[in-house]
């Protein structure tokens, strides 16, 4: 494929800064949905508290692009350091102590992002963002670092929310889940051998993660895919058939997991005078059963290994999303930009790009299922692979942020694809890939199953 344009235009810049000033608005539109009480509340141990995140959207930004790429000077030295850089523990080191200690006031941190953005806006508009050589700069890649990274903390902040007590947030005028569909007839699909692109080649597009280079082409022998997510109806027979009670199913570390917690049964799942109930956003209501589960690693491959199956490997998660009968991922690679075909994505596709608080019924936007005819592969709640995250061949560490990717190669992190519906537009690409640890059970993540042919 033929290397994308590296200089910047007029237009470019400022369709980035459109996209920086939309980014900044959404964020800002999540922090206003918290109580002023739960500013300095830790929603998730694993997690730095509420303040952290409204500080390090604004300091990534401008550490990248402004400090680190032209080299001008700080805005605040300590804050900057401060908000410089948040990632998930193991489950052993859950924070503790006082969420509130050492933590700046509020007015701090918005008197800094302001000065932040004003920064960063006025390099991505008028500085040299754009120097082929540079190890952050060329082909501007810090700008759309920053970009997909503030994209991405969006959704880690609407789960972090999602852990809040419903008197720490402010319920958005309008605020009506879908609660209504009947769980689809979830037959198989029989996928032929064929092969399929994990990857791409570094100038091949605007601007790809470290974990997606290079391009890697592969072979997928023919497999049965279920045509829908596991929907609440679904994984509700193994919690009532007591699979949260019976080892056999479980891998040694995620069953003692289940037992220290004493798990019975998802996260978001409550029970209560005998009702099930879901844990939404803003307020309890019944089990949507029609609505694709929410779980961690651990559950969904405990889940199939009962059913006497698995969960998907990423080539074949790829295979079944972009491939096609007759098409070119028959021969080198896959061949549709999206599962549905090439028009760009919107509401009719999937359910994404914070379109709901809340996923909708399995297989409730027929347009965007795949060539075979697979439903929600984009959208409605990202899709747990088999494939511990791990990089390709010829890989090389993103210079705009070297830790991005390497620091998780680590064998305990599993490949999740697809989009959530807290997943922005811009994220959504065939090769985009997302990792979570395999008893993480905050992000919004489903399932299907599969089995060899």
């Amino acid at each position: 494929m033929a290397a994308h344009s590296t200089r910047l235009t007029a237009d470019d810049r400022r369709g980035l800064a459109d996209w920086y000033r939309r980014n900044r608005a959404r964020s800002a539109s999540l922090f206003a949905v918290i109580a002023e009480d739960a500013y300095y509340t830790r929603p998730i141990d694993l997690r730095n508290p509420v303040v952290f995140y409204e500080g390090h959207l604004p300091a990534f930004s401008f550490n990248t692009v402004v400090t680190k790429g032209l080299g001008k000077p700080s805005i605040d030295a300590r804050l900057e350091t401060l908000f410089a850089r948040g990632i998930d523990p193991h489950e052993s080191q859950a924070a503790k102590g006082d969420p509130q200690a050492g933590w700046p006031s509020r007015a701090d941190v918005q008197q800094f992002g302001a000065e932040a953005d004003r920064q960063v806006l006025d390099a991505i508009l008028n500085g040299d963002i754009d120097q082929p050589g540079h190890p952050l700069l060329t082909r501007a890649e810090a700008v759309y670092a920053i970009l997909e990274h503030e994209a991405m903390h969006q959704e880690t902040l609407l789960y972090m929310w999602h852990q809040l007590p419903h008197t720490d947030k402010h319920a958005p005028a309008g605020y009506a889940p879908m609660t209504d569909g009947t769980p689809p007839t979830n037959d198989r699909v029989t996928i032929p051998a064929g092969r399929a692109t994990l990857g791409v080649d570094a100038g091949a597009r605007p601007f790809s993660w470290d974990n997606e280079r290079p391009a890697l082409s592969v072979d997928v022998p023919a497999f049965q895919i279920d045509r829908h997510n596991v929907t609440h109806a679904a994984y509700m027979e193994f919690v009532d058939a007591g699979g949260y009670a019976d080892p056999q199913w479980w891998r040694p570390d995620d069953w003692a997991w289940v037992t220290e917690h004493h798990l019975r049964h998802p996260l978001l799942w409550e029970q209560r005078d005998g009702q099930w109930l879901w844990r939404g956003m803003f307020r309890q209501f019944p089990l949507p059963p029609s609505w694709p589960v929410y779980v961690s690693f651990a559950e969904a491959a405990a889940f199939a290994t009962w059913r006497g199956r698995r969960l998907l490997s990423e080539a074949e998660f790829q295979r079944a999303a972009y491939g096609a009968p007759d098409g070119p991922a028959d021969h080198d690679g896959q061949d549709r930009p999206y599962p549905w075909g090439t028009e760009a994505p919107d509401a009719r596709h999937g359910v994404f790009d914070f379109s709901s608080w809340h996923p909708r019924a399995a297989g409730s936007t027929p347009a965007g299922q795949s060539a075979w005819g697979v439903h929600d592969l984009v959208g409605n709640g990202w899709e747990w692979t088999s494939t511990p995250f791990a990089p390709f061949p010829g890989f090389t560490p993103l210079p705009s942020y070297p830790e991005y990717s390497a620091d998780f190669f680590d064998n305990d992190h599993f490949v999740i694809k697809g989009a959530s519906p807290a997943t922005a537009r811009e994220l959504i690409r065939p090769t985009f890939r997302n990792w979570f640890r395999p008893r993480y059970p905050y992000v919004y993540a489903t399932f299907r199953c599969a089995n060899d042919v």
